[in-house]
């Protein structure tokens, strides 16, 4: 990445989210949350900023705001996007079809178009292991077969 450090981390106010941000905020970073709280708790940035002694920002929105992640982009000086941000119920994806596509796939386009516009060319793509179903081993493999239930 490039000399600045600043990540934004889409869902960093969930579990996996909030618990990259501490590490972040532990090893020099300047993370930044964004988080429409969908599956997560309000006062879980309270909590972060607590566990680390700094106040990371935290922006109460989704991806799908893309004049957002802009202002994000620029205010912050972003210089990666780590994206947690994507729902993952297996039956309620199939429930709500379109709640999903909207979410996993037109707030990420917009993320891409607001990173490419931005020029932030790093990101990290956190996909969830419900697509290999109920493993035979664990920890699950990249070369486990997927098996989605």
């Amino acid at each position: 990445m490039s000399s600045h450090k600043n990540i934004l981390v889409t869902g960093g106010a969930g579990y996996i989210g909030s618990h990259t941000i501490v590490e972040l905020a532990n090893e020099g970073y300047r993370p930044v949350i964004i988080d429409n709280f969908s599956n997560s708790d309000h006062s879980v940035p309270d909590k972060i900023n607590r566990i680390t002694g700094r106040e990371i920002p935290v922006f109460d929105a989704g991806c799908e705001d893309k004049e957002l992640l802009l202002r994000i982009f620029g205010e912050h000086n972003i210089s990666g996007v780590i994206h947690f941000a994507a729902f993952k119920a297996v039956g309620e994806s199939v429930e709500k079809p379109l709640k999903y596509y909207d979410n996993n796939l037109v707030s990420l386009i917009r993320l891409l178009e607001a990173m490419k516009e931005a020029g932030v060319k790093h990101l990290v793509f956190s996909s969830s292991c419900t697509v290999y179903g109920q493993p035979d081993n664990l920890p699950v493999a990249e070369d486990a077969p997927v098996q989605p239930a």
